[in-house]
């Protein structure tokens, strides 16, 4: 039995892990054990997704099928999450629940998410652009640099190849 509170990772049922987090902070409520089962997370991240030109700011689960749960394992907590509906079990051998490690937690909860950006195009793929003067014109993706949320391309104007650059909300994938 530890002291401290430490947190464990429980297996769902995928696609029943807000539903598994929210029994459990219910039991916690009803049964008042706040002082062995602190929180309750479902790892989520913000993800900025761009498809034919068009942003739109979704959340998504990190790590579908899991639930963060930082607790005392004792005999009364163990038994809550073990048989709250939907949940599998604990991840680690299965006599006894294993915490995550200091460096685990660190990088669960001190990542910056909210630069994520998801992209449906690739390097070597065509793509036409799409809210500039260069309207219509189709180019081949040369770079893209996530961190500036910009797309190097090389644009066929005029018989030339010409090399430009232009953020990643103004082009659009060209199906061959």
């Amino acid at each position: 039995m530890s002291e401290a509170a430490k947190w464990y990772v429980i297996h769902t049922y995928s696609g029943y892990e807000n539903k598994v987090a929210e029994n459990i902070k219910k039991v916690v409520e009803n049964r008042k054990l706040h002082d062995l089962i602190n929180e309750v997370r479902v790892p989520t991240e913000v993800v900025e997704e761009i498809t034919d030109g068009k942003s739109k700011t979704i959340e998504r689960k990190t790590f579908p099928g899991y639930v963060l749960v930082k607790m005392i394992v004792t005999d009364d907590s163990w038994y809550v999450v073990r048989n709250t509906r939907g949940c599998t079990g604990f991840v680690g051998p299965a006599s006894e629940p294993t915490p995550l490690s200091e460096e685990e937690v660190k990088k669960l909860f001190g990542i910056d998410v909210s630069s994520t950006i998801e992209i449906n195009f690739k390097v070597g793929d065509r793509v036409q652009i799409n809210g500039t003067a260069m309207d219509g014109f189709i180019g081949v993706v040369q770079n893209i640099d996530l961190e500036e949320r910009t797309v190097d391309l090389l644009v066929s104007m005029f018989g030339r190849e010409t090399p430009t650059t232009l953020p990643i909300n103004q082009v659009i994938t060209v199906e061959d």
